[in-house]
């Protein structure tokens, strides 16, 4: 059975260090409940302050279903205020139904995205260590889309966040030094050239700041990342994995950029919706280049907490950028899409740093 209350402990104590009288948030589906009970308990035990959002099976469903124009449109001040007033969020993430979205027209998901805007907005300022831990609950819907049985995805999840070792923290810290090491070097870096089958990719990072992914953010976690320079990407990428949007599967998507922007889109299946997202305002530029390291992540789920983690893949993210790395765009978005390396290079400033799935610093 899954240890929610570990995971707890770990998150409270390492992921989002809880301080006495801090205002903690807890937002997560009810289908996390044990682990919504956890969060609130150790929270208490800590000093803190935990402040509940909870989502109900079938509410996101009724809301499509429903909703007219304005009520698409209305930016709610309940959900602003949660986000506003809170010192630290912890966000869980969890579902009953990972297609519950699947009939609803893209147009209607694309309205939505950008009504939320100014909650992003708010949501992103607790992008920051000590500001925001996304933690996962093996949800019996997560466990079918990786194809698991929830007792293979239960162990899964808690190898991917170092639950099955006796001291979780010491792991993270180990993992968080050999990161260290290669942000230090990146960190130096003016240019990436990103190879691999049909991609040649290349984008400047001058002056950007690598963070190091240590699962003080995500957990699991076990990446770093950094937002290009906005008008620098040239070239093309095509992406080994199917881009997952609002439980929608978008296939083959090969993306070719020039001077920053995408300027030609395509995909196997899901073109539809890829034309559909392309509306976005900022969605059209590169806001994360990003290295996998967790080697416990070893297969795609269809969660990208977890996948973008994967030691032998990179991904980029569509859309916004965060502020902590010096980018500048802004968007209602930030889409990642992966990509398996296994058989790709990179270089930093022509030198080959990363091969066949391994880093070389």
């Amino acid at each position: 059975m899954f240890d929610s209350e570990k995971l707890a402990i770990l998150a409270t104590n390492y992921s989002l260090p809880v301080n006495e009288k801090m205002r903690v948030g807890i937002k997560g589906n009810a289908v996390a409940t044990p682990l919504i009970q956890q969060l609130y308990k150790h929270t208490l035990l800590r000093g803190g302050y935990p402040e509940l959002l909870v989502d109900l099976e079938g509410i996101e469903e009724l809301f499509y279903a429903y909703a007219n124009p304005d009520q698409i449109a209305y930016v709610s001040p309940v959900t602003r205020h949660f986000l506003e007033d809170i010192d630290g969020l912890l966000s869980i993430r969890a579902d009953t139904n990972t297609r519950k979205l699947t009939n609803v027209p893209s147009e209607k998901i694309k309205e939505k995205k950008i009504s939320l805007r100014p909650i992003m907005d708010v949501y992103h300022r607790h992008v920051k260590q000590g500001g925001l831990s996304i933690i996962p609950y093996p949800a019996p819907a997560y466990a079918q889309e990786a194809e698991m049985s929830l007792f293979d995805y239960e162990d899964f999840v808690e190898k991917a966040c170092f639950l099955d070792k006796e001291d979780p923290v010491k792991e993270w810290k180990k993992l968080s030094s050999m990161q260290q090491r290669i942000v230090e070097r990146l960190n130096k870096v003016k240019v990436l050239r990103l190879v691999g089958q049909d991609t040649d990719l290349t984008v400047y990072v001058k002056g950007r700041t690598w963070i190091n992914c240590d699962g003080r953010i995500n957990m699991p976690d076990g990446e770093v990342f950094t937002a290009p320079i906005e008008n620098s990407a040239q070239g093309y990428i095509r992406f080994s994995y199917p881009g997952i949007y609002e439980g929608k599967e978008i296939e083959n998507i090969y993306l070719a950029f020039k001077n920053g922007q995408v300027v030609e889109a395509k995909a196997e299946k899901g073109q539809e919706l890829l034309s559909e997202i392309r509306k976005v305002e900022g969605i059209d530029r590169i806001g994360e280049i990003a290295i996998g390291t967790n080697t416990n992540i070893t297969r795609f789920t269809k969660v990208m907490l977890f996948d973008e983690k994967m030691g032998h893949c990179i991904h980029l993210a569509l859309g916004n950028s965060f502020q902590m790395t010096g980018g500048q765009n802004r968007s209602s978005i930030h889409w990642d899409i992966l990509k398996d390396m296994k058989s790709g290079e990179i270089y930093a400033d022509k030198e080959l740093i990363y091969k066949d799935g391994q880093i070389l610093i």
